[in-house]
């Protein structure tokens, strides 16, 4: 047996105690430690054993990826359940360490199994290093070997995290305003963040992060977790007076759902860690990993026109005849049916659940709109929320059993909807018949899958047992199932908006909806938060009317297209409409897809940074390309800034060594908004990297609700040139307003 095991992988090592009897633990995450011999890696891990303390345990308290109660551990147990009443407290004695390279792994997956046989339960924990992402990815089984019902109340997954890590953020938010940080001191005791909505919530933290002091984007080392569940879950950083400290991560078992008969198993969903200096860091490891996955969308991704903030549930089909043919006129790829166009959905509280298009509305069905799509040349989307139902339905009329509930009550509508029972056998094969048959009778090139309501009492009718364990598995093979019938098919993650965003769903989906909020000024928040997990090819970012539909506030275009053009562009605006009331303003759209598709390749594959700028009123985020070649850059003034102007502004995540320029860019023929620029706005400028990252540049003084765009370009060996500012102002020293 193995007494130490070093991972390597993308600047990051993970060292692990595997001398046994115990499970393992790790004695290092963060930063490469260089290649170490055996000997060194022993070292390692002798020189982070904690001496005894007077007046807690007698021996060294050895902290597990699954903390056990028996050894001295006083914190939350990474195991709690029992056996009727009896073997609540686990000791695992280590039987095996599988390890896929020698004792000196440089990646990989180790294999670990741990037995407790006086309480007759076996443990596998996983541990890998991912090669390309230098993500820690933990996950465990647990198998019933006894002859009676073990009950499993929690199984919880845990990295060490060292002192230095002070600083704690996560996200929370609700409707329309999703991904608000927060972030307090890391103190002793817990910081518990639970998901019972039964979906990953419009309240979750993606990532839970500890860190140094006044960590940023760009600055202090940091930790962060992840857990890849779509169902309730938890996440948990830990801190105890020992001086030990975790960050946790798994699934939520609501009462009665992890019971395991004799030789059943249950399985965790993936934990994720992520290690880096600052944000920015953090978060470009999980865009690694999604863009490395193989089912990851490779082609470039269409431009969307969507109808639900045209025409809502008012469907005509001239209208949406007309609504398509202004989406080509605007350069869209991709055209969107959004709901209403099924049985009786006039409203959001019927319908649900009668898959059978409207024949009131669609006497021919869906085809006169489909072909019409199909004939100028864009693909064809329709909105479904297979996951619940209407009680009118036709559906719930039938089948009042197919409703999640305790058994013996309804849970409270929500929108008035129920949610499908789809652990019923019955209930999901109706389900996954209904969405083949659509899909291939008008050959659906994608699904927005929405999910607008909270699993509030869900259970399993016929037996009053929980069910969000079930029903969460039950759409991943819904899902799952679907894609194998239909390989191109894509589909978008929505849930309210942005209620449903996570490893878990991201591994069957090709898009998340971030928000149903399309206020530009909400959406650089909910963007920039996002951004944490998900790259900008998988977040919708839709431009809409001038006046928000959820906030009121009244943008310019230029504000809204710059906020939608750093993800998967979209539009949601009654177009048809626009084209009678203001042509310019439609023209002026098609200039900024022209500008969105100019950059695509750019925004969907490069590096996402972000400046830690001081004056809140101004951020800064840009997309780098892989080779450092090229980059692009939003200025964006948030609010009224008490500086004026913001000063220079530094340019991250270039090669600090190349030599590069940088220039304004804006659509051909749509007119700039008036601002204050500096010298050098005309005409460009040629610095280093090192000197953009660190020095920075001057911006234009912006209005509130405004932005800029920067693109940076590489100089390539003697091309270099002076920059010339004459003419760019009368006086060089002074600059004036663009009109």
């Amino acid at each position: 047996m193995n007494d130490a095991v070093h991972l390597r992988s993308d600047g990051v090592s993970l060292v692990l105690d595997t001398t046994g009897p115990r499970l393992p633990r790790i004695a290092y995450w963060g930063a490469d430690l260089g290649e170490l011999d055996p000997s060194d890696v022993r070292a390692v891990v002798e020189a982070g054993r904690p001496p005894t303390v007077l007046n807690l345990m007698d021996e060294e308290v050895p902290v597990g990826v699954l903390p056990e109660a028996a050894v001295g551990w006083v914190g939350t147990p990474g195991l709690s359940g029992h056996r009727g009443g009896r073997g609540f407290s686990p000791l695992f004695d280590l039987v095996a360490v599988d390890v896929p390279d020698g004792d000196d792994a440089t990646a990989g997956a180790l294999r670990i199994l741990g037995r407790d046989s006086a309480l007759e339960v076996d443990l596998e924990l996983r541990i890998a290093l991912l090669p390309g992402s230098g993500l820690v990815r933990l996950s465990a089984t647990l198998t019933n070997t006894g002859t009676s019902e073990y009950v499993l109340e929690r199984l919880q997954l845990s990295l060490p995290i060292p002192a230095e890590a002070a600083e704690l953020l996560d996200l929370t938010g609700r409707w329309t305003r999703e991904r608000a940080p927060q972030r307090h001191a890391f103190t002793l005791g817990t910081h518990l963040r639970e998901g019972r909505r039964g979906r990953t919530g419009t309240d979750a933290t993606l990532l839970l992060v500890a860190g140094e002091s006044g960590f940023g984007f760009r600055s202090g080392e940091a930790w962060a977790v992840h857990t890849a569940w779509s169902g309730n879950h938890v996440h948990a950083a830990e801190r105890l007076p020992t001086g030990v400290s975790l960050l946790s991560g798994g699934e939520l078992l609501l009462p009665g759902e992890g019971v395991l008969a004799p030789g059943e198993s249950y399985t965790t969903p993936d934990v994720y860690g992520s290690h880096g200096h600052g944000l920015d860091a953090i978060s470009a490891r999980f865009h690694r990993h999604l863009r490395a996955r193989p089912g990851h969308p490779r082609t470039r991704r269409p431009v969307v026109v969507n109808t639900w903030e045209a025409v809502y549930f008012q469907h005509d089909v001239d209208k949406l005849t007309r609504l398509a043919d202004a989406a080509a006129r605007v350069g869209a790829e991709r055209f969107v049916l959004d709901d209403g166009w099924f049985r009786g959905r006039r409203h959001d509280a019927v319908g649900l659940g009668d898959w059978d298009v409207d024949p009131d509305v669609w006497p021919d069905g869906l085809h006169p709109l489909v072909d019409h799509v199909r004939g100028l040349g864009l693909e064809f989307g329709l909105w479904v929320e297979p996951e619940m139902i209407s009680p009118g339905s036709a559906l719930a009329l039938a089948h009042p059993d197919w409703v999640m509930s305790t058994g013996d009550r309804l849970p409270p509508l929500s929108r008035g909807q129920q949610v499908l029972d789809l652990a019923n056998p019955a209930a999901f094969e109706h389900i996954a018949g209904r969405l083949d048959a659509l899909v291939t009778e008008y050959r659906v090139d994608y699904l927005k899958w929405d999910h607008n309501r909270d699993l509030v009492d869900g259970g399993h009718p016929t037996t009053g047992r929980a069910g969000v364990h079930d029903q969460t598995l039950a759409v991943y093979r819904l899902l799952d199932g679907l894609r194998r019938r239909h390989p191109g098919l894509e589909i978008e993650s929505c849930s309210s908006g942005g209620g449903r965003v996570d490893l878990g769903v991201l591994e069957r989906t090709d898009r998340v909806w971030a928000s149903d909020c399309l206020d530009p000024l909400e959406r650089q928040q909910i963007q920039r938060w996002t951004g944490l997990l998900v790259p900008p090819e998988l977040v919708g970012a839709h431009v809409g009317g001038a006046r928000a539909h959820t906030t009121g506030r009244v943008q310019d275009l230029p504000f809204r297209a710059i906020t939608a053009l750093f993800g998967h562009l979209g539009i949601e605006w009654d177009l048809d409409a626009a084209l009678d009331a203001d042509p310019a303003a439609v023209e002026e759209l098609t200039r900024w897809v022209a500008l969105h598709k100019r950059h695509r390749d750019l925004l969907h594959s490069g590096v996402v940074v972000r400046s830690d700028h001081p004056d809140p009123a101004t951020w800064v985020h840009g997309v780098v390309s892989p080779d450092g070649a090229e980059a692009l850059y939003a200025v964006v003034a948030m609010a009224t800034s008490i500086v004026s102007p913001p000063g220079r502004l530094r340019l991250p995540g270039l090669r600090p060594d190349r030599r590069y320029r940088v220039e304004a860019v804006w659509p051909d023929g749509v007119p700039e908004p008036r601002r204050i620029l500096p010298s050098w706005w005309a005409a460009g400028i040629e610095l280093t990297g090192a000197v953009l990252a660190t020095a920075g540049v001057q911006v234009p003084q912006q209005k509130p609700e405004q932005a800029c765009l920067l693109h940076v370009t590489e100089v390539t060996a003697g091309t270099a040139r002076t920059t010339e500012i004459t003419g760019v102002t009368d006086d060089p020293r002074r600059a004036r307003e663009h009109p």
